[in-house]
């Protein structure tokens, strides 16, 4: 017989989301459990924080932590044509205060554990090595899950509310079929891990690059901590296998002599040898919640990482997924419907950063175009870029609109409603 044990949140997965989830529900006080399949300290991509991630981890309590810790601190972007002739950097302290202008680069693993571990501090029990096996229902409401524990036995955890937020694993978005993909962007990425490779000077160390190659592919180049730089390449599957390469190492390194920037940023420099590989990118979930289920995070959806959107949208979701839980705790109702505000905000975010990866992946469109026409619309750039995506862009799109062909809304992240349900539609 499985023990069973009660809270009033179950959350599945320790990632950015979870851990912030956590974090929220605990500080109010709500009995929270965190039930995560790896043991952390663990590898994950996606080091470059975004500026408005200062407001989700203010929210969380971080600020300070992240201050003193050994992250890289980031001032700003650049980009880099192939022939290795690079803009002006864009500094966040052009546009926006100290607080907000300075950002991290980070790594991942040290960066996820210390939010994992301030969930702890806060008052959530934190499971690892427990991945989730099944979600418990009653009649058609999510009252659960059914995890395996470190020593192999399945336990019951019961809870009003459950959280996904296991990443591009998505545990419930795929089990009820909820996963879509993106009209087009669908791009494979590879890359790897230097050391001792060239960094630029000053406050200039520790900016973002983007380095184009043909075909609208791209490099990320991101200082991080202990003299090491993550470096990938961005692009698209037929023109990254070319020529019928198929090996990670050889498409990285055939890449590298297709930008001059990259080619001698990396010159000095040694690969730490593992090569990663991964596609499909983009995807979206058909729903936001149904009864006693929200998902956040990468559960929810994930874009193309050119604007490094994924732990910004991650932390942010999952503070709002925790504020729309605790209301509804406090009114003893869980139906899918009370999440439908939730839903419509990230979805609007989602959707005004997914136009802007859409215009930068146009062959012809370039920001230059639209700022030259329209000077006074480079803030509303910025700030999308920097992370304020829930703002009205209705002159920006329709500036960049006019330069390339911009995609329609998704009509996905409502709430699974009962309707659906009696109908039995995905």
């Amino acid at each position: 017989m499985k023990s069973v044990e009660h809270f009033d949140v179950v959350v599945m997965g320790g990632g950015p989301a979870g851990a912030a989830a956590a974090t929220i529900l605990a500080e109010k006080g709500r009995r929270v459990v965190v039930l995560e399949r790896d043991k952390f300290p663990r590898y994950h991509v996606g080091e470059s924080l975004l500026p408005f991630t200062f407001h989700p981890l203010q929210r969380l309590g971080m600020i300070e932590k992240m201050r003193t810790s050994c992250f890289v601190k980031k001032y700003s972007v650049q980009f880099v044509s192939p022939s290795g002739k690079a803009s002006q950097p864009f500094y966040f302290f052009n546009r926006y205060a100290p607080e907000v202008a300075q950002t991290w680069q980070v790594t991942r693993a040290d960066f996820d554990l210390m939010l994992l571990d301030n969930a702890r501090e806060k008052g959530a029990v934190v499971h690892e090595l427990t991945p989730v096996r099944e979600l418990l229902r009653e009649g058609q409401r999510v009252v659960g899950v059914v995890a395996q524990g470190e020593d192999g036995i399945m336990r019951e955890f019961r809870a009003p509310m459950t959280i996904d937020c296991t990443g591009r694993d998505a545990f419930s978005t795929l089990r009820n079929r909820w996963r879509m993909g993106d009209p087009y962007l669908n791009k494979l990425a590879v890359w790897t891990y230097y050391k001792g490779a060239k960094r630029d000077e000053g406050i200039d160390e520790g900016g973002t690059t983007v380095a184009f190659v043909p075909e609208k592919g791209w490099f990320w180049y991101i200082p991080l901590q202990n003299d090491i730089v993550s470096v990938g390449v961005v692009a698209e599957g037929k023109y990254l296998s070319r020529e019928g390469i198929k090996d990670p190492k050889e498409m990285f390194d055939r890449e590298i002599e297709q930008n001059a920037w990259i080619k001698s940023h990396l010159s000095n420099g040694q690969s730490l040898g593992e090569y990663y590989i991964t596609g499909e990118y983009s995807y979206h979930s058909k729903h936001c919640a149904e009864d006693g289920l929200l998902l956040a995070g990468d559960a929810f959806c994930f874009l193309d990482p050119v604007f490094s959107s994924g732990v910004l949208l991650a932390l942010k979701g999952g503070v709002m997924a925790a504020d729309a839980i605790h209301e509804a705790l406090k009114s003893g109702d869980y139906s899918s419907t009370q999440f439908a505000e939730y839903g419509a905000s990230l979805r609007q975010g989602i959707e005004n950063m997914r136009r802007l990866v859409y215009a930068f992946y146009n062959q012809n469109f370039s920001f230059r175009l639209v700022t030259d026409k329209y000077p006074e619309l480079a803030d509303d750039i910025t700030d999308c870029l920097s992370g304020d995506v829930n703002k009205d862009f209705t002159k920006l799109f329709t500036a960049v609109g006019e330069f390339c062909e911009l995609p329609s809304a998704l009509p996905y992240g409502h709430p699974k409603s009962a309707a659906e349900v009696i109908s039995g539609a995905v």
